[in-house]
């Protein structure tokens, strides 16, 4: 059975690097991989990366994926009071479904509460998000503590996009 990966970009502004490396990573693993957002319109990346999302972000059903990925990059930012996105970082984590965020998406999971007394760690204008809200803050630049696996930013991306595909190996 293949894995299904959600990868959740908003709706402007998310990191080219931290959408592409993982896409390739989890495309040449056979994973079946849809793209969320805000808007089902092309999003654009922050060094020009045009995606078009192949589901709005309120239509998710956590239910349907087995790997929930949050994209970073400035964009990020808007689902860190975002309803939506904040109910599908709390329902995978009870579900025991992978979750993984890169750059600013880690503090989305810490705002979701789900990150309180787990290592992680985040794009470094996050760290204080990420200790307010319980996390122990790794200087790694990917962290992973159960199901749930975080990295600082674009130079990470390749690495974080290998350990996301390790873990929901197994």
């Amino acid at each position: 059975m293949k894995k299904k990966i959600l990868m959740i970009i908003a709706s402007n502004n998310f990191r080219d690097e931290e959408y592409q490396k993982p896409r390739e990573i989890f495309d040449k693993s056979g994973a079946i991989v849809a793209v969320a957002s805000s808007s089902k319109k092309a999003s654009t990346g922050m060094l020009g990366m045009k995606v078009t999302p192949d589901i709005l972000l309120d239509d998710v059903l956590v239910n349907d994926y087995d790997v929930f990925v949050f994209v970073g990059g400035s964009g990020a930012a808007e689902y860190f009071t975002n309803k939506k996105a904040l109910e599908i970082v709390c329902e995978s984590v009870k579900q025991n479904k992978v979750l993984a965020a890169i750059c600013l998406a880690p503090s989305i999971l810490a705002r979701a509460g789900v990150l309180k007394n787990k290592k992680a760690t985040v794009y470094s204008s996050e760290i204080n998000t990420l200790k307010d809200n319980g996390a122990y803050y790794s200087e790694n630049s990917v962290e992973q503590d159960g199901n749930i696996i975080t990295a600082n930013g674009p130079t990470a991306a390749l690495k974080f996009g290998e350990v996301v595909l390790n873990v929901m190996g197994k």
